[in-house]
């Protein structure tokens, strides 16, 4: 099954048809032809290979008021090694083309360093002359997003800049960028993109990100207003069953240690044995709100009790 950030890559590609000629062109230099339309065409392939078989997303380039293809692109994301891809890209590449009846260039997606020069070796078919060389878009062509006005205009290449380059210590400044752009976007993208995003950066960049999006940061948007209270939300939700799972003669204090504990681990949080002990013991139930405040934050769950008295 693929993980949620290869879906997560796909949908990218899919909510904006135009990022795939513009990563071909600005960040691999291929040449891409005029268009006035770029549209998401089924990715299905089963007249050739078997029904559970299908491209990751293919996008068509259309010109004219005939809407004539101009280039059809096939993206693959590719965050593993597959050892079956080499015989199944070039079917996507021949079947596309034959299908819309224009060139066609195979993308290969990933953000994995190892993966992109895995997946840039040429595929030799067997046919003489016909040797399939994937453009791979890796994190060292994803462009480094930090400007507002580049981020508003192009929400989903900032998503795409923070999954490529949050863990550097640029990823405060593409996070920043982020929010700027988040205010323009319905809600159900500025939720995803949001969690991507965070998800994304390195510990200290998405504590200052959580920081400025609590403290009413110029950029605040409604996903940045609720997303701590959403996650809150969610931190009690689980921890609440969990505590009646456990005990329902606990109550709330229970549900509320239970809550910090499921908010931390959810954000990805390793717990230490004398963090969850001393969590558990508590009986104070306005410390154990705070820290349920606090785990939305700290970047290391030894600071929810180096800051318990604050």
């Amino acid at each position: 099954m693929p993980s949620v950030t290869h879906e997560a890559l796909v949908e990218l590609f899919k909510n904006r048809p135009t990022l795939a000629a513009e990563m071909l062109q600005d960040a691999l230099g291929q040449p891409v032809p005029p268009f006035t339309e770029a549209r998401v065409e089924s990715s299905d392939l089963a007249e050739i290979v078997p029904s559970d078989r299908r491209a990751d997303a293919i996008i068509v380039l259309l010109v004219g008021e005939q809407q004539r293809p101009a280039m059809a692109i096939v993206v693959e994301v590719q965050l593993g090694v597959d050892l079956d891809k080499p015989y199944v890209w070039p079917v996507y590449v021949a079947q596309t083309r034959a299908r819309h009846r224009c060139p066609t260039r195979l993308l290969a997606v990933t953000i994995e360093p190892t993966m992109a020069r895995w997946c840039s070796q040429p595929i030799d078919t067997g046919h003489p002359g016909w040797i399939l060389t994937p453009l791979v878009l890796g994190p060292a062509g994803v462009p480094v997003v930090t400007d507002a006005e580049q981020a508003k205009a192009a929400p989903e290449v900032v998503v795409l800049s923070a999954m490529a380059h949050g863990q550097e210590e640029v990823g405060e400044a593409i996070g920043v960028a982020f929010l700027a752009a988040a205010a323009g976007l319905d809600e159900e993208r500025r939720a995803v993109y949001g969690d991507l995003v965070l998800s994304s950066l390195n510990a200290a960049a998405r504590r200052t990100l959580e920081e400025m999006m609590k403290s009413g940061y110029e950029f605040q948007s409604d996903f940045a207003r609720s997303y701590v209270a959403k996650g809150v939300e969610k931190g009690m939700e689980k921890g609440m069953e969990k505590g009646r799972e456990q005990g329902r003669q606990e109550g709330s204090r229970e549900a509320k240690a239970q809550a910090v504990l499921a908010f931390l681990e959810a954000r990805g949080l390793e717990v230490p044995a004398e963090v969850r002990e001393r969590v558990l013991a508590s009986t104070d139930l306005a410390e154990l709100d705070r820290w349920i405040r606090r785990a939305a934050a700290v970047g290391d769950a030894r600071e929810l009790l180096a800051t318990a008295g604050s």
